[in-house]
């Protein structure tokens, strides 16, 4: 009897659990955690067929079930359609310009480019030099020239005059191999020292305290260890005080904004250089007629990359090292009739100091010397090429 009991109690249940099962709505198959991901239309309450049973993957949690609330869907009617893409219209600017027009863009383009070497196509794998974004900088420093410029004839009208400007300049210049500072602090001092002149009245008596306080600004933005005021204090002779000295230091700063990131004629100079492969002749006679400029009043506006580019050139002529070609053209962005007016001012301090050999001379004997491969001295310095240049400066 109880065995009877049993089976009939089992037959109950078995159909208990078999009802249920057909009651359970048919939305609530177990899925993958994220599901299908992709451009896949699906119909709601169906599943895709999948062959090997391993690729769902069962949640290691209980999914909590959504209520069913005898929402009969829709049924959809999936069709294999092809969703074609809208047509594109094209602008018409674009529709002006032909295939021929095109082709003739870029012939142009390549006829501008022939003849212009990559001069940083093997620096890649140096990250000093900056191989990619030198183009940029040097761009960059051409608009900074013109932010901070120079203007012509500055001084005049004020008690200060280009003849005490020419001896404090040549005095500087002594002082700067003196201590023997970094090239660029010296150009960086007769920027800084004409730019504040140029906005701030100076009386005679204090041109000198202007120009050691413009180097010692210039140290030490350009020097490792720059010289201490003292040693600025001890070559005047000690005209002026420590003090002095500081509170010119806290004016000038004052008068520039404390803008002192002028670029400077040297810069474009290395870059000219490396861009027609001179040799040390020709890049430290550059550096020879740039170092001429700097006493000389009438050429203080002329950009920093216009000096450079013009010493460049006239030391290729007084060399005879080749013209100025279109890699030298492209890198530093002037033509050999851009820089024609600059040269024969160039020309002219060379035919002076050739002349006057007592005064102002400082630059000259600098590189008279045999470390600077006596490069003052050499006899194309007095050709025609020098002294013709200087005659048709009018």
């Amino acid at each position: 009897m109880a065995t009877r009991r049993a089976a009939v109690s089992r037959d109950v249940d078995n159909a208990i659990a078999g009802a249920m099962k057909s009651k359970a709505p048919s939305n609530l198959v177990p899925r993958a955690a994220l599901g299908e991901i992709g451009n896949k239309v699906t119909v709601r309450g169906k599943q895709p067929s999948v062959k090997n049973s391993n690729a769902v993957m069962k949640p290691s949690k209980p999914v909590t079930k959504v209520p069913n609330f005898n929402l009969k869907p829709r049924p959809v009617a999936v069709k294999a359609t092809v969703i074609e893409a809208p047509e594109k219209k094209s602008s018409p600017v674009l529709m002006d310009v032909s295939m021929r027009d095109e082709e003739e863009l870029c012939q142009a383009f390549s006829d501008f480019m022939n003849g212009v070497e990559d001069i940083d196509a093997e620096d890649s794998g140096n990250p000093q030099l900056c191989s990619e974004y030198v183009m940029d900088i040097y761009n960059y420093l051409k608009e900074l020239e013109l932010k901070q410029p120079i203007k012509q004839r500055y001084l005049e009208g004020k008690e200060v005059n280009e003849r005490m400007r020419a001896i404090l300049v040549d005095w500087l210049v002594q002082v700067h191999s003196r201590f023997q500072l970094l090239q660029e602090t010296l150009y960086m001092g007769i920027a800084v020292m004409d730019r504040f002149l140029q906005v701030q009245p100076i009386t005679r008596g204090k041109l000198q305290l202007v120009g050691v306080t413009a180097l010692l600004l210039a140290s030490k933005y350009e020097e490792m260890y720059s010289p201490e005021i003292s040693d600025f204090v001890y070559i005047t002779d000690n005209a002026y005080t420590a003090s002095q000295v500081r509170e010119m230091e806290i004016l000038m700063l004052r008068e520039l904004d404390f803008d002192l990131g002028r670029p400077l004629p040297l810069h474009f100079l290395r870059r000219a250089s490396k861009a027609c492969s001179a040799d040390a002749e020709r890049h430290t006679l550059s550096k020879y007629l740039m170092e001429l400029t700097l006493g000389d009043y009438d050429m203080v506006h002329f950009r920093p990359s216009e000096i450079a580019s013009a010493a460049l050139c006239l030391a290729q002529k007084v060399l005879d090292e080749g013209s100025w070609g279109a890699t030298q053209q492209h890198y530093t962005g002037y033509l050999e009739e851009d820089l024609s007016h600059i040269m024969r001012h160039m020309a002219k301090n060379v035919t002076k100091v050739n002349k006057n050999m007592t005064k102002h001379v400082a630059v000259r004997n600098k590189y008279a010397s045999s470390k600077l491969m006596k490069i003052s001295t050499i006899p194309q310095l007095l050709s025609p090429v020098i002294t013709d240049l200087a005659a048709s400066l009018s």
